[in-house]
């Protein structure tokens, strides 16, 4: 499934073209040719609306990106003044939601798993752009529940919240064998939101005293 189903439309033809390809091969495997073959478009519209490869690599991670932290802001529209325990449920919430949206093309997850496995320079530019503002506020907020002033420490929460919401990514395989009735619909979202937050809110407390 395609984010963007505008087929009329070169650019986005390249865009979930080279999306399909980069996952099925990785980056430096993948070539523009392939890719232009499989949109239906000629090499030189690849080379007009992204530049060269990298450049359209990068383009696709940072459209994913993007487009799901729109569907799904880290603040549920949440104010500003809300409490810090809501600001975490609606950050844990909506980072499941993003990383189980059915409407997320199914390539996406191979290509992101390609890119940790091996890094290119597009990793830099979405930890700048993407994960850093992303952790960052769950810094604040985790400094606002625990009044925690360690670094250390506070990036250790950090990774543990993280580390929660991820598990069920990469471990849905396994959970749904283990619990059929796991079947990641909204409902088992929600709930499994409310566990991370509640298991998170009582390990925080125990900084805060």
């Amino acid at each position: 499934m395609s984010l963007i189903t505008d087929d009329s439309n070169t650019r986005v033809r390249l865009l979930n073209a080279a999306g399909e390809i980069f996952a099925e091969r990785g980056f430096r495997a993948a070539t523009i040719r392939d890719i232009c073959e499989r949109a239906k478009a000629n090499i030189a519209a690849a080379h007009y609306h992204f530049g060269d490869k990298a450049e359209l690599y990068l383009a696709v991670l940072k459209w994913c990106s993007t487009e799901a932290l729109k569907k799904y802001p880290p603040t549920l529209d949440l104010p500003a003044t809300a409490p810090a325990a809501e600001q975490l449920h609606a950050f844990v919430r909506s980072f499941l939601f993003r990383i189980a949206d059915k409407g997320r093309p199914e390539w996406y997850g191979r290509l992101m798993a390609h890119e940790v496995a091996e890094p290119t320079a597009a990793m830099n530019v979405l930890i700048d752009e993407v994960f850093r503002p992303l952790l960052e506020r769950l810094e604040v907020i985790i400094r606002e529940l625990t009044g925690l002033t360690d670094a250390r420490i506070v990036q250790a929460c950090i990774r543990s919240v993280i580390g929660q919401c991820l598990h069920y990514y990469h471990a849905r395989p396994v959970i749904q064998r283990l619990d059929p009735t796991q079947t990641f619909e909204p409902a088992d979202l929600d709930q499994i939101a409310q566990h991370i937050t509640k298991f998170s809110l009582a390990g925080l407390r125990e900084y805060r005293q």
